[in-house]
């Protein structure tokens, strides 16, 4: 019978399974053990939760400097303004809307607002004029929004005078003079230049008499002194007190 080779694992006949190292070869043990522990390892390490970032994301926050804008925003808040058309073609269609809104902690307001749109030749789509006032201010809105929004999407000028400094029919009478224009565009942040007490504008007053002339020239055409004059009576109150009146009792026929 040939000798065994010292390395050789002998057979058990009597079938205990004794000692492992008397069934295996010493050198497929070992690198069994290792791959029951690199699997084992690679095991925890996938249990293990993915660490997240402590690092919070950046939030950035634009400033607009509506009290002195810089060169660059005064030159794209004047071609806007050259944009517009000094005579307005709208097409027949219109709208007037009028209402009250109501906020938290404040007096309820009361607005007209018209809508109208230009003709299919012109590079803005709509105007719309509102007029709203409160206890404290009375509000002039009009804002124009263009066909092809690539360089901007629309404009707005806006003037406001104090209540009882003024009537809603004296803010359009008087074309009361711009304090606010804005710019907005669809991927850029918003150019505004607006009135601002104690600072001076003197370099700005050609974009604000400029933005003053369109507006007086949109109130005449969009019509506002005869389109509004039943809806100037409402917005003033003119008409409340009669409202609130009782009915008087029909009188009787004499028999």
């Amino acid at each position: 019978m040939p000798a065994l080779h010292p390395m050789t694992a002998m057979t058990r006949d009597d079938g205990d399974s004794g000692d492992p190292r008397e069934c295996y070869n010493p050198t497929v043990f070992k690198t069994l053990v290792i791959a029951a522990w690199f699997l084992g390892a690679t095991a925890f390490a996938q249990q293990q939760p993915t660490p997240t970032p402590s690092a919070q994301p950046q939030v950035k926050l634009n400033y607009l400097n509506v009290c002195g804008p810089s060169e660059e925003e005064q030159t794209q808040i004047k071609n806007a303004l050259d944009t517009i058309p000094s005579k307005a073609a709208f097409i027949q269609d219109f709208e007037i809307t009028r209402g009250v809104t109501t906020l938290k902690d404040a007096a309820p307001a009361k607005f007209v607002r018209l809508r109208r749109e230009f003709s299919p030749e012109s590079p803005f789509l709509t105007a719309q004029f509102s007029l709203s006032t409160d206890a404290a201010s009375i509000v002039e809105t009009l804002v124009l929004r263009t066909r092809d929004p690539k360089n901007f999407h629309e404009i707005s000028f806006e003037d406001r005078a104090t209540s009882g400094a003024a009537s809603p029919q004296a803010m359009l009478t008087v074309d009361t003079p711009v304090n606010r224009i804005r710019v907005e565009r669809l991927t850029k942040s918003s150019v505004v230049l607006a009135r601002c007490e104690g600072a001076d504008q003197s370099a700005y007053e050609p974009l604000f008499r400029q933005a003053s002339n369109i507006m007086a020239q949109y109130r005449q055409a969009l019509g506002l002194r005869s389109a509004f004059r039943s809806d100037l009576a409402w917005l003033s109150g003119e008409n409340s007190a009669r409202h609130n009146e009782p009915a008087s009792e029909p009188k009787k026929k004499p028999k």
